[in-house]
């Protein structure tokens, strides 16, 4: 069980038959009264955010959450698939499930997919990915090396903003959170 006074932030809880995680809180301790604790949940499995209060030493359960590492096998149209590493399992995962990580994901990567009571909620891929070019205007004599940028389409099917010297054919690093440009790998 996890009181309020053990909430921190990132803690997950069972609140409301589904699991949350406390994005932010703080302890207000009234005159004679008890305190009161305002939080500001995210729900899991819909990604929707709002605030609540609870009284000091209110109890929650904890959630039946488990963290896999699974690698993406392929896609077909309406499903894309991965393998649990450890014991060989397919995870089928529609395109809502996904949600922004679709965006990087190239087989055979490895990402972390949590589960809710054996039911996946969220893909997690890695802070960085390389990706190679599959598709940009070529680079011309004279093209600025600094302060100019042109369209590119990678391989997962993502379009990003890279440097004008970079051609198809090249791998380039890809922040998954902003999804910008980092640098060009040899």
């Amino acid at each position: 069980m996890i009181s309020t006074s053990d909430f921190r932030k990132g803690i997950k809880i069972e609140y409301k038959g589904a699991p949350h995680e406390i994005i932010d809180y703080q302890h207000h301790k009234m005159g004679r009264g008890g305190a009161i604790i305002r939080t500001k949940l995210k729900n899991l499995i819909t990604g929707s955010i709002f605030d609540d209060s609870f009284k000091g030493g209110e109890k929650f359960s904890s959630p039946n959450l488990e963290e896999r590492t699974m690698q993406y096998l392929y896609n077909d149209d309406d499903h894309f698939h991965f393998m649990d590493n450890e014991n060989y399992e397919q995870t089928p995962l529609t395109r809502d499930q996904l949600g922004e990580a679709r965006k990087f994901l190239k087989e055979n990567m490895e990402v972390k997919i949590l589960f809710y009571s054996g039911s996946p909620i969220a893909v997690e891929v890695p802070m960085f990915v390389e990706l190679a070019i599959v598709k940009t205007d070529p680079g011309f004599k004279g093209d600025t090396a600094s302060g100019g940028s042109k369209p590119a389409t990678l391989e997962s099917g993502i379009t990003v903003k890279v440097p004008f010297h970079l051609n198809e054919g090249d791998i380039i690093r890809i922040d998954t959170r902003t999804s910008e440009y980092i640098e060009r790998v040899k």
